[in-house]
This record gives structure tokens, sequence and C-alpha cells, in this order.
């Protein structure tokens, strides 16, 4: 049986607040708990009621989305689908671990589908849920992130990332052969990435596991890692056994430099 998904919605336009709860309510086992009219009273009344995931706008008076979310501790925070006119703050929702990003009016169809990714992070997030063990915790890791590319946004697919750079604030994605820059820090990215697919093999690299095409020793206990794209790249002392683990060639570690 489904469970019930408790929502709350916050959002200064009273007739915005109805047409969403009244959108909610066409969803099967979804329940509105409360409804904010500004994010003071928000980010109080969240303690209290500790739902699932809240609907936000990002612009309200004195107190917006993001300030509303700052005010609660990561362990109380909700998941969050950001509801706005302005599509101009996507990327900061997303940084902020946002679930979506809707754009006002919301199209029935479309709050369908964010409501389907709030149940898949729940039940990745749910340690009683009913899942294959072969597929356990995967749901977890975004398979899409949001990148700016010069005045629009791009949905980059995770798969299609075969390695990532840290650049002062940002981290710098290569995507087809292309580099795309997010504002990151390496560690932050590292999390949202599943350790099976990439690992870390230098403190400002990270590669897909299986785009490596080539490794051989390179100095006292570093590697030299050849992409398949052709990107030549060294590793970090201490990642090497993370790299070995990743491709189960523990007898690398003997091998040496060619003459």
């Amino acid at each position: 049986m489904m469970r019930v998904l408790r929502a709350v919605i916050v959002d200064d336009e009273p007739l915005a607040r109805a047409r969403l709860n009244r959108l909610l309510g066409r969803e099967s086992s979804v329940e509105v708990l409360a409804e904010f009219g500004d994010g003071e009273s928000a980010a109080q009344g969240l303690r209290t009621l500790a739902p699932d995931v809240v609907f936000v706008d990002v612009r309200m008076p004195q107190l917006d989305g993001f300030g509303m979310l700052d005010r609660l501790p990561p362990s109380q925070r909700p998941l969050v689908v950001f509801v706005t006119a302005y599509s101009e703050h996507a990327v900061q929702a997303f940084d902020a671990r946002a679930v979506d990003y809707l754009v006002k009016p919301v199209a029935p169809d479309r709050l369908h589908d964010s409501v389907q990714r709030v149940r898949h992070q729940l039940s990745a997030r749910d340690p009683d849920a009913d899942r294959a063990p072969a597929t356990e915790g995967a749901a977890s890791y975004p398979e899409r992130l949001a990148v700016p590319d010069g005045l629009r946004l791009r949905i980059v697919a995770v798969r299609d990332i075969e390695y990532v750079l840290a650049q002062g604030n940002y981290v710098e994605l290569n995507v087809d052969g292309r580099s795309l820059l997010l504002r990151e820090t390496l560690s932050g990215i590292q999390a949202r990435l599943n350790p099976k697919l990439f690992v870390r093999i230098h403190r400002s690299r990270i590669v897909r596991i299986d785009l490596i095409e080539q490794i051989e020793a390179y100095g006292a206990g570093q590697y030299m890692v050849r992409m398949r794209s052709g990107k030549r790249m060294t590793s970090g002392r201490s990642y090497r056994s993370g790299l070995r683990q990743a491709l189960g060639l523990p007898c690398v570690a003997e091998a040496q430099p060619t003459p």
C-alpha cells in the first residue's frame, strides 16, 4: 500500500497556495498538513509538523524560501520542491539540494512528476523500504544535475560525466568533451555521485570508473590514469587504495614504472 505523503505549502500568495493545494489533492495518498503565508511562521511550523516535503515559493517578503530553509537544522529539514514564477533561481535551488523546481503556473502533469520524485527519494531514505539488495541505496544519488551553460540551465545526465576537476570555488564537469562549471566543492559533488560509478583519485580529481582505459605506476604510490577520451591525469598517494579497490586491481600497487 502506498504510504501517505505528508506535505506543507509555503507561499505568500493565497491564490497560489489554494491552487497548489487543489492540485495536490488530486494526487493519490498526499496529505497537505498546513499552509503558511510567510517564511518566518513556516520555519517554526515545520519543526512541529515534520512533513515529508515542503512546496515553497522562493520570493517572499522578509524571509524568502532559502532563508526559511536556513532556519531549519539539517536533521529537521524535509525534502524541498521550489515553486516560483522566476526561473533564474534554479541553480541556487539545486545547490540547496531541492528535489525539483517548478515554475508557475504549475501544470498538473509536471506536479505529478515532482511528487513521484519525492516518493522516489523517500523510498531511498527509508531503511524498511522493500528494495532488492542489488539496488539498495542507489536511488539516493541523483541521475541529473542542473548546470549553468551561458544564459541557460543545462540538465546533465550524471552517466555522461567523464571526470570532475576542482577549480577554485567551482568544479569543472567534463561531459562529452565539453567543460561545464558548477559552483560546488569537490567534496560536495563527490557526495552526490554514486561511489559505485565514480572514484576520487586526487584531492582535485574525480573520474568515472568505467571510463578508465589504462592505469600505470607513476612515482611512489601514484598512478597515471588514462581515460577513454585520451585525457591523462595523475592520482594522489592518499587515494591509491580507493583507486585500486574501485578497479579491482590490487596487484597494480606492486607494478613499477617501465625503465
